[in-house]
């Protein structure tokens, strides 16, 4: 494979005050190094972005260490290599790994993962058969732990984690509900991926409209944005009914999101618990596997947004935490 002396890169220029901006970001252009022993270089085909990123890029304290400025922004990559000194990477092979926001990268092998890409398109090792899909996985099977019958709600359920945890609860005979911003969101849900309601939270009633929609209570939540539609799926809990936080995306740039309904937290006795699924790697091979399988076989779908090109990822990544991206948000490379 022909490999170029330059490739590019997004770095970290500087902090966001309030919303991200364009100019947060610095594009980049540096040289390709050599490879030591052990490694391997890769050339990255699609990018993911993904909400947590918009922590990282603040210096706050956080269950993970800050991005750093002038360095390359953090995210996950699927690439090819194409040029190895490592026994277990030959070039050719497609992995995945956490190159950021690059079309070039350097890996010691270690925290790369070889993937099969026959029945599965590399593109979706980001998505539903990657990390997001392990947070849905996860906060189901090991938090909300939802039986038949029982009535699922979920934020943000167009999108790249939601989409999958309504699939996985509609699989296990849940009654499951979703909201999502827009009126062609919610009908995507429905109609495609078989939710048997979805709210939409900017037609400006949600609580009357998730009431509607949930006339036996709620017994397990699953909540990617916090504020308002956390509050109201708060209002509607049945007694001892589970919540598995995976992100609070309303917050993300500093606004408050106060909790009106948190009185029912000792009411009905709810559990309540947050995760970051990387903490969790021993599901990982588990999880995985099963979403393999249930992808292969069409029993879950998925929606990709991509963008064009690595000078495209600011852009795109703005319009991810404005909720106008519709489904996975990537970034093709290649």
């Amino acid at each position: 494979m022909s490999i170029p002396e330059t490739y590019q890169r997004i770095v970290l220029a500087e902090r966001p005050r309030g919303p991200v901006k364009p100019e947060n970001f610095r594009l980049e252009t540096v040289q390709v190094p050599s490879l030591a022993d052990g490694e391997v270089l890769i050339r990255n085909h699609y990018l993911s972005l993904d909400p947590y990123m918009r922590g990282r890029m603040s210096a706050a304290r956080s269950y993970a260490n800050s991005q750093q400025l002038d360095d390359t922004m953090i995210g996950g990559t699927v690439g090819q290599v194409v040029a190895s000194r490592n026994d277990f990477y030959q070039v050719g092979d497609y992995v995945n790994g956490m190159l950021g926001w690059a079309e070039m990268g350097v890996s010691d092998g270690l925290l790369l993962r070889k993937l099969d890409t026959t029945r599965i398109p590399l593109s979706a090792f980001l998505g539903v058969v990657g990390m997001p899909g392990m947070a849905a996985w996860y906060g189901f099977n090991q938090i909300m732990e939802a039986a038949a019958g029982e009535t699922v709600v979920l934020s943000a359920a167009s999108g790249a984690v939601g989409s999958v945890v309504g699939q996985l609860a509609r699989l296990r005979g849940c009654r499951v509900v979703g909201i999502a911003g827009g009126a062609e969101k919610c009908a995507y849900v429905v109609n495609e991926l078989g939710f048997d309601a979805c709210v939409d939270y900017k037609a400006g009633n949600l609580e009357t409209d998730l009431a509607a929609a949930t006339p036996d209570g709620v017994d397990a939540i699953f909540e990617n944005v916090g504020g308002a539609c956390l509050d109201a799926a708060l209002a509607r809990t049945n007694a001892f009914a589970r919540i598995a936080l995976c992100g609070l995306i309303a917050g993300y740039n500093g606004a408050d999101m106060p909790i009106k309904n948190a009185r029912v937290l000792l009411i009905n006795r709810l559990t309540v618990r947050g995760f970051i699924v990387t903490e969790h790697m021993e599901f990982w091979q588990q999880g995985l596997q099963e979403l393999a399988v249930l992808v292969a076989n069409r029993q879950i779908k998925y929606r990709e947004s991509v963008a064009d090109g690595l000078a495209a990822a600011p852009e795109a990544f703005m319009g991810l935490l404005q909720g106008r991206n519709f489904g996975k948000q990537l970034v093709k490379l290649i």
